[in-house]
């Protein structure tokens, strides 16, 4: 049994969002130089056949920390030392914001999900783009997720896109344009295929490259098609499927399965890595994929499906820090066990 095994009932037994507060503290620790590097000593898996090019990046694997755990790029430093081969930060809006009322994170450890209802809460865009500048930052890829302030109007979404990516442009190495949260009111609304060309024609005016879209795992085939439509029409880099979803499968047992907000975690993985391959046999755009990866056969599917990158976050939860460690080895195995050199080769193996 690993220590975070033996701590984990511990942790359960506290409200989500305050274990998530430990365990932000227990990171921030891993900032420091010194504490990072015995922790990539640990952690980091360091093989060839794990990189990904894509991006106009190299990627040293594909595994990385979604949207929502490091909001505010206060440990991006100790999550790739954990051995993550990117880290995406955020959702960061223009505006700072407390989020909605508590409790809004709930568990489902019967279920292995999460249920959050967070509304985008974080320190606002001119804060975190300071703190990315003074902070130490990792040698792999960081993305920033962009999100809009809960008081701006549709119609103004694109300036307040806009002004929060040029606070962080300097710091991201992508960037995803967060349209698919259900936690704020009408952002949903903004997938539409033409309010979502007008945000992300001003962010490509302003510059922000590469640029990715989140998409929502609730919209309907045709609307997965419109939004590919624009991704393509526009030459965005890619899309990222798929964040979190309002609906409640009939397997749920954990008694937060009612609560309002978004459901992750392991009821979402195979409506997720669905999404991904829909997506994939439509276009050729690299995909992040991202929803229910909790060890390296659930990254494999998703890869295989056409991800060249997957993310997670209930995982990182329910597994604990050597989450990336052990589904980048397993991964290792598997690429062997079906013949493939490296990552790269088995992306997309599974579509017809």
């Amino acid at each position: 049994m690993t220590f975070y095994e033996r701590l984990r009932p511990a942790l359960f037994r506290l409200p989500a969002e305050t274990a998530h507060s430990i365990a932000q503290t227990a990171l921030s620790v891993g900032q420091r130089d010194v504490v990072a590097n015995r922790l990539e000593k640990r952690y980091r898996v360091e093989d060839d056949r794990l990189s990904v090019d894509v991006l106009d990046r190299r990627f040293p694997n594909p595994v990385g920390v979604a949207a929502g755990f490091d909001k505010n790029g206060r440990f991006p430093l100790a999550l790739a030392a954990l051995g993550f081969g990117h880290v995406e930060i955020g959702g960061v809006t223009a505006d700072p914001q407390s989020g909605n009322p508590r409790p809004r994170m709930f568990r489902l450890p019967e279920d292995e999900a999460i249920v959050n209802r967070m509304g985008f809460n974080n320190d606002g865009a001119d804060r975190i783009g300071s703190r990315l500048a003074n902070e130490p930052l990792p040698d792999v890829p960081i993305g920033i997720n962009i999100g809009k302030s809960k008081a701006t109007p549709p119609e103004r979404a694109p300036e307040d896109y806009r002004y929060t990516y040029r606070r962080v442009a300097d710091h991201g190495d992508f960037f995803v344009v967060n349209v698919s949260s259900p936690n704020t009111p009408g952002l949903r609304d903004l997938q539409g295929e033409t309010r979502l060309r007008g945000i992300l024609t001003t962010l490509q005016a302003a510059g922000a490259s590469p640029l990715l879209v989140k998409l929502s795992p609730d919209l309907a085939p045709e609307a997965i098609e419109d939004a590919i439509g624009v991704v393509e029409e526009l030459g965005l880099d890619g899309v990222v499927a798929t964040n979190t979803t309002t609906d409640r499968p009939e397997t749920l047992r954990g008694r937060h399965r009612d609560e309002e907000g978004g459901l992750s975690g392991r009821p979402i993985e195979a409506r997720s890595t669905g999404t991904i391959r829909f997506i994939a046999e439509r276009t050729e755009v690299p995909i992040v994929g991202v929803g229910g990866v909790f060890d390296a056969a659930d990254a494999y599917r998703k890869i295989r499906a056409g991800a060249s990158l997957v993310q997670l976050y209930t995982g990182l939860v329910y597994r604990g820090p050597s989450i990336a460690h052990e589904i980048n080895e397993g991964l290792l195995a598997l690429l062997e066990r079906d013949g493939f050199d490296a990552v790269e080769d088995a992306v997309g193996a599974d579509l017809d």
